[in-house]
């Protein structure tokens, strides 16, 4: 399965055991008490049922691992109302919309959702908004916690001499690059091309000849295309700005805005609905495409930067990156990559664009590329590019010279859990804990949930 497929199990199969479970007048057979909040076995079920639809592992005995699970996050958001802590509401919104945008897309309409989940549009929301709510709650409680916690070198070295060699992590094999890219210029003609096509579209929808929707399956080339171009609920902050600015502005569900230019293309808007400060609008997409000979030229250009750089030695690769590259992410910090997930100039082959990857893999450090052509993430645009391969290290079980931030990431989470495990500790000691029989036979991750009670 791939990573879209896999999600959309995790949302529906979590969904459906819900909302299939619940139901009115039902005696609830109660597995604990936590303080005065009852933990129900239904509730567990559900989870247990939840957490095998997202192929998430259970150390143990489900009926004894997950009741543990749901009393600890009902001390921490015990602890979160104590303290006032409360999630930011659009925040919790914004990604409720993500949410939702994403059943919608894969089940085909809002309607088919509620057919699926046998429950109103706005139940299903708000069953994903509480849950937002509470795991946003809980990590900032844990945050608090651990908030104060001072790391340093000597802390990173005492620990990592101590790991047993079973505990060092294997580090796969890691590559650091520099890109240096060129943008043909797209035709003047292509772009009129693609306007002129788009302001077709639009005359025809606002004469009423045709169907926004349908022209947006024939001929959008955004993802959202094959559902009619709709993108879903939107914040202001989670458009691009000069789609944003257009769509907002937009009155009349009938008509079609004029045609906006963002980074990913050309594009015409049609509003659907506005809901506060959260807008939902279908576009249709177009991009102008750069031409072969074009192409070819950018390469024979960059086939010259290289020969000066590798052969005449009369440029560095980081002078040719300030003069001429376009890639904007890399173009002031001399061409170099980092990579957005860990932070770091370190890219696993996997994380790089597939073209970078294909190309580094038989390089070795200070080596440069031949031109190569390659799509914008953002785009698809073709565009052209070198890389330069600074540093190679090949897979090895971890070390402190060369995986210093890693060694640091895991000490951080060691001494974080530490101070969790020993507040909850004191927590369980001070609330008022009750498991029924049939639900004692466990060994719990944490003492003190069983008492004579």
């Amino acid at each position: 399965m791939n990573k879209k497929s896999t999600l959309l199990g995790i949302f529906l199969g979590v969904g459906a055991v819900i909302f299939a479970a619940s139901g009115d007048n039902v005696i609830e057979e109660v597995a604990w008490m936590i303080g005065d909040e009852p933990i129900y076995k239904s509730e567990i079920e559900q989870a247990y049922l939840d957490m095998q639809n997202e192929r998430e592992p259970i150390n143990g005995d489900p009926y004894c691992v997950i009741p543990e699970q749901i009393a600890i996050e009902r001390l921490f958001l015990h602890q979160a109302d104590i303290d006032t802590i409360e999630a930011q509401e659009s925040m919790v919104q914004m990604q409720v919309d993500g949410q939702m945008n994403f059943l919608i897309s894969n089940l085909g309409s809002r309607e088919k959702v509620e057919q699926y989940f046998r429950k109103p549009f706005a139940e299903i929301r708000e069953y994903y908004a509480k849950n937002l709510r509470n795991r946003t709650r809980v990590q900032q409680v844990r945050n608090s916690l651990t908030k104060n916690l001072k790391v340093t070198p000597g802390d990173v070295r005492r620990y990592f001499d101590r790991l047993p060699a079973d505990s060092i992590p294997f580090v796969p094999l890691q590559v650091e690059v520099q890109l240096l890219t060129i943008n043909p210029v797209i035709p003047r003609q292509e772009i009129e091309d693609v306007k002129a096509r788009l302001r077709d579209f639009a005359d025809r929808v606002n004469r009423g000849e045709s169907d926004f929707s349908t022209l947006a399956v024939l001929y959008s080339e955004a993802p959202e295309g094959m559902r009619g171009g709709e993108i879903g609920f939107m914040g202001r902050g989670q458009l691009v700005p000069e789609y944003a600015a257009v769509a907002f502005n937009l009155n009349d569900p009938k008509k079609v805005s004029k045609i906006v230019e963002t980074e990913y293309g050309f594009h015409i808007i049609q509003l659907i609905e506005k809901r506060g400060d959260r807008i939902n609008t279908r576009h249709i997409l177009l991009r102008p495409k750069v031409a072969e000979k074009d192409l070819e030229e950018a390469q024979v250009r960059l086939d010259s930067v290289r020969a000066d750089i590798v052969d005449k030695k009369t440029l560095k690769f980081e002078d040719a990156v300030r003069l001429l590259s376009q890639d904007k992410d890399t173009r002031m910090s001399n061409g170099v990559m980092v990579n957005n997930e860990n932070g770091t100039t370190r890219f696993e082959m996997s994380a790089l664009p597939q073209e970078i990857a294909r190309v580094v893999s038989s390089m070795q450090p200070g080596e440069i590329s031949q031109p190569f052509r390659m799509r914008d993430p953002k785009n698809e645009r073709e565009l052209v590019a070198i890389v330069r391969l600074t540093n190679r290290i090949d897979a090895h079980q971890a070390n402190l010279a060369d995986d210093y931030q890693t060694i640091k990431d895991m000490y951080e989470a060691a001494q974080s859990q530490a101070i969790v495990d020993k507040w909850l500790a004191d927590k369980i000691k001070d609330t008022y804990v009750r498991i029924e029989e049939g639900w004692r036979g466990c060994e719990f991750r944490h003492k003190g949930w069983l008492r004579d009670n």
